[in-house]
């Protein structure tokens, strides 16, 4: 497997996890709240944090802006999005942030004007949201960049991955396995697949990219070989928003890097062997 670089880490078969808190719209429009969250990343030992980027009247049609839909911005789905939606100003206080805190960070970018957007701010890569998976045009145009991509494959099947990868072509890429729901069920998560994407493309890093409540089977990912693994992040899964109750709290995110940095420890080289500091052992409980 060649890995791939993402800034200063490597992500691949035989390297540490590479651990991305999604931020996401959990920052609720506020960008002090983004930056709170991204205290919460660094404080759990995440690698990354992830935003998303859209442009609005490009991604959803009038039609979708104009559905009634109360929110805190107002009345619309169209206020809601908009709402959402941080410009340059807030980006580059985060950009800065996230310098000063040591972490990088990337978006998942909904549209060609967005990956533009993002590009100013020299991402280490991009990661493909499931939804625009099928979207040829978007695909080449985030590979245009030359950046490394990550490619999340949640509401599709083998031959839409298939398809996708071989748009995108399998150098400076990583699989993401996800399932998109919010949050998900644990029958749903079918975390066999990061073994089925392991087998069909080999050569690339494969990951996992989860919206479960809980820890448990994202730490499972990684133990089947998943080399990354994203869980969106939350203040406080009680707040408002769509994302928050499939998204993991500071705390939380703590617990679950320990997890797998234990776990990293734990796997081994499947070699049997005797243990130095098992041989006292044996001489006092072994009769022969």
């Amino acid at each position: 497997m060649n890995p791939v670089r993402i800034g200063n880490f490597f992500v691949g078969d035989g390297y540490p996890c590479f651990i991305v808190a999604e931020i996401g719209i959990n920052h609720n429009g506020e960008v002090e709240t983004a930056m709170r969250l991204i205290d919460a990343a660094v404080f759990a030992g995440c690698n990354a944090v992830k935003f998303q980027k859209r442009t609005v009247d490009i991604v959803y049609s009038q039609e979708e802006l104009n559905k009634p839909r109360e929110n805190p911005f107002g009345m619309t789905n169209g206020d809601l999005k908009r709402g959402l939606e941080f410009g340059q100003k807030e980006y580059e206080e985060i950009n800065k942030y996230c310098k000063e805190k040591g972490i990088l960070w990337f978006a998942s970018c909904w549209d060609e004007s967005s990956v533009d957007f993002i590009n100013n701010f020299n991402p280490p890569c991009y990661k493909i949201a499931s939804a625009s998976l099928t979207d040829d045009g978007l695909l080449r145009y985030h590979r245009k960049t030359g950046k490394p991509i990550i490619l999340s494959t949640g509401m599709s099947d083998l031959p839409m991955i298939n398809h996708a990868v071989e748009v995108l072509g399998g150098g400076e890429l990583v699989i993401a396995h996800c399932t998109s729901t919010y949050p998900s069920k644990s029958e749903e998560l079918n975390l066999q697949c990061i073994k089925t994407l392991k087998r069909k493309f080999k050569g690339v890093p494969i990951g996992y990219s989860g919206h479960e409540a809980g820890l448990a089977t994202t730490v499972a990912a990684t133990v089947l070989g998943a080399c990354m693994a994203e869980r969106h992040i939350t203040l406080d899964r009680s707040m408002w928003g769509s994302d928050q109750a499939a998204s993991v709290e500071p705390q939380g995110m703590r617990i679950l890097v320990q997890n797998i940095r234990e776990i990293e420890k734990a796997i081994g080289d499947g070699k049997i062997k005797i243990y130095d500091s098992e041989i006292p052992i044996m001489k006092k409980l072994r009769r022969k």
